[in-house]
């Protein structure tokens, strides 16, 4: 159905539009923007045919943990350890899988391998990583990817952290992303730090933060390189951290409290419970 004049909305134009949505969902909320996007297009033939790379994209975004077969750890979907097909790989246990984006399952297990010469500086990376993230993040998840290019070879460090609170209508995530390029005896650093908070009562309200680092250090053998890299990404995240919540305060003493009035002109607060009262009162008073 459309209005007078105006041409009818294509199905390529309907999943672009849909997909949009799907790709933009606050986090934590993936399924209430799916189900809605669903009514929305009202097929969910056309919406699994159109918008199925959709899912998976959104979910290596997140950077979207994942519980694994025959292991306490869990891993990160990311476009790091994208096989291509829907298949991961876990550097950890060595295992490439199956990952359903909808239903958020892994399966069809197989052996992977690294790249040559590459698990001698990834492994002691993810262990730095691992106590680092269990000493300063509640429910943070990390894993570290490897790789060959060219010549050098190439770390991705990547660290999720999220609290959900739906009844509390607010959802925050935290994701960063350190790439090391290895090169001789100097590693250069590549860090991108990404926050997002979605408050949603009696409002609708974002935070979306993000920062880029780049650095470079000395390298002396794998296990050094990896206490090094994790600590300086102890003190980029930190003092990003603390410049958020400093912004923040800044913001409620000034910028937030320039957008509105603390009080109405008649200096006193409001009885939103009266309003209906007074609304029908006024259509009942004689003219």
């Amino acid at each position: 159905m459309t209005l007078d004049g105006e041409e009818p909305i294509s199905d390529q134009e309907k999943v672009r539009i849909v997909s949009n949505f799907i790709l933009h969902s606050p986090p934590g909320e993936f399924n209430e923007v799916f189900n809605d996007a669903r009514i929305l297009l009202n097929n969910d033939t056309l919406l699994k045919e159109g918008a199925l790379g959709v899912f998976g994209q959104y979910s290596k975004d997140q950077l979207t943990p994942v519980k694994i077969k025959n292991s306490e750890y869990q891993v990160l979907i990311t476009e790091h350890n994208d096989l291509g097909s829907n298949r991961f790989y876990d550097g950890r246990t060595k295992q490439s899988f199956k990952y359903d984006p909808l239903r958020r399952e892994t399966s069809n297990y197989d052996a992977w391998e690294p790249e040559p010469g590459t698990e001698k500086w990834r492994a002691p990376l993810e262990a730095e990583l691992d106590q680092y993230i269990e000493n300063h993040y509640t429910k943070g998840i990390g894993s570290v990817f490897s790789k060959r290019d060219e010549s050098k070879i190439v770390l991705v460090a990547c660290i999720e952290a999220h609290l959900f609170q739906p009844k509390n209508c607010w959802n925050g995530c935290w994701r960063s992303q350190w790439f090391v390029t290895i090169d001789s005896d100097s590693a250069e650093i590549k860090g991108i730090l990404k926050i997002q908070v979605h408050y949603y009562e009696d409002g609708n309200v974002q935070l979306v933060s993000s920062k880029e680092i780049n650095s470079n250090i000395s390298i002396s053998d794998e296990e050094q390189l990896a206490k090094d890299l994790v600590k300086f990404f102890e003190e980029s995240e930190s003092d990003y951290q603390n410049a958020i919540s400093d912004n923040y305060l800044t913001m409620s003493d000034t910028t937030f409290k320039a957008l509105r009035r603390q009080l109405p002109v008649t200096r006193s607060k409001i009885d939103w419970s009266k309003m209906v009262s007074y609304s029908i009162g006024k259509e009942l008073k004689p003219q």
